[in-house]
């Protein structure tokens, strides 16, 4: 990660600084049951001071976005995806960075081990509707952006 400035003509010919963020592309995975449950994480997040709620994902570390759902997904949930499926791009700070998030839907899961860093010891894992995750976006439960689209996409999704 990277914060930095650099100086920049303004629209209005005046000079200005432009201030950004330089993170890597992320990904967010609703995966499915059979029952059609998805998995939701809640782990701690450092700059909130609080624990957050929302769907298994993370930065793709120099992969392809398809690798690194795959590999978030099992790492943080023990599931891997026999189905994997591209829901949409979303751009959550353009006017801070460039770094996109990639939502997907994987279904056909099975189980495989969890492989969490020290950054999500404390993570727990939680199961429940589609219509429950999309009440919990409504209410203010889900607020982290791409969780919220993702889950907002799959319910167009399945209309």
């Amino acid at each position: 990660m990277l914060a930095a400035e650099y100086p920049k003509r303004r629209p209005d010919g005046r000079a200005g600084t432009y201030e950004y963020v330089s993170v890597d592309d992320a990904v967010r995975v609703v995966a499915l049951d059979d029952q059609q449950r998805l998995v939701l994480v809640e782990d701690d997040f450092h700059l909130q001071r609080r624990r957050v709620l929302h769907l298994p994902g993370g930065n793709c570390d120099g992969q392809e976005p398809r690798e690194a759902a795959l590999r978030e997904l099992e790492e943080e949930t023990g599931l891997i995806a026999g189905d994997l499926r591209p829901l949409g791009v979303i751009d959550p700070l353009p006017s801070i960075t460039s770094a996109r998030i990639f939502l997907f839907t994987a279904t056909s899961l099975r189980t495989g081990r969890t492989r969490r860093d020290a950054t999500e010891a404390g993570m727990t894992q939680h199961w429940r509707l589609l219509q429950d995750a999309l009440a919990a976006v409504r209410n203010g439960e889900i607020t982290e952006a791409g969780s919220v689209a993702a889950l907002l996409l799959s319910e167009r999704a399945s209309t």
